[in-house]
């Protein structure tokens, strides 16, 4: 069995600054790193584009690392966001991996260090696709069980959470809008847009 190695980590960077700095983090296969440029969305990271070419300028692209697994490039790509930290966390780049509403929580007694967030935030969105990805090839739908055991969601800790990871992840994909409680049955499907 081959190893797919055409995955990469790229740079969004704005050249109205020296040195030019990135304002987005990525990874990607083919031309992922370019189409942010060809239509760019409503996100910071958009609007930061049209920005830069408002001014008549060109944003920098700027491949990082080649020939990554995709495994290695998620992480590649979590290392570097909480390196150089989001504008929500204070920091440079406009990737989104901060859910509405959690940016504003701490608590003075607790140390949260540099990057953790992000990370977690990072994981917390590969888990949703995860989730949704399954609920969609299953248009009978899914239950939590079959998502805590089937995507090896389920601890093993003592008492009766083991499946509550799976079970957080399926209500923020309902809160969301992505998932539904089928009426009939305990199973979950996913919405069609």
């Amino acid at each position: 069995m081959s190893v797919d190695n055409s995955y990469y980590v790229y740079a969004l960077k704005d050249p109205r600054q020296d040195p030019a700095l990135p304002f987005y983090i990525g990874k990607g296969t083919g031309t992922r790193s370019y189409d942010h440029l060809v239509k760019p969305d409503e996100s910071r990271k958009g609007v930061r584009i049209r920005e830069i070419e408002a001014e008549g300028h060109q944003v920098l692209v700027t491949r990082l690392v080649d020939s990554l697994t995709e495994m290695q490039a998620l992480r590649l790509e979590a290392e570097l966001i909480a390196a150089f930290g989001t504008v929500d966390s204070g920091g440079l780049l406009t990737n989104s991996v901060l859910p509405t509403g959690l940016g504003a929580k701490s608590r003075a007694s607790v140390v949260l260090p540099a990057g953790v967030k992000e990370k977690a935030q990072l994981g917390l969105s590969l888990l949703k696709e995860a989730v949704l990805e399954f609920a969609k090839a299953n248009p009978k739908g899914i239950s939590n069980s079959e998502a805590a055991s089937l995507l090896g969601l389920r601890s093993d800790y003592g008492g009766g959470s083991k499946d509550y990871l799976s079970y957080s992840v399926i209500g923020l994909l309902m809160r969301e809008g992505k998932l539904e409680r089928d009426g009939t049955s305990r199973k979950h499907v996913a919405r069609v847009r």
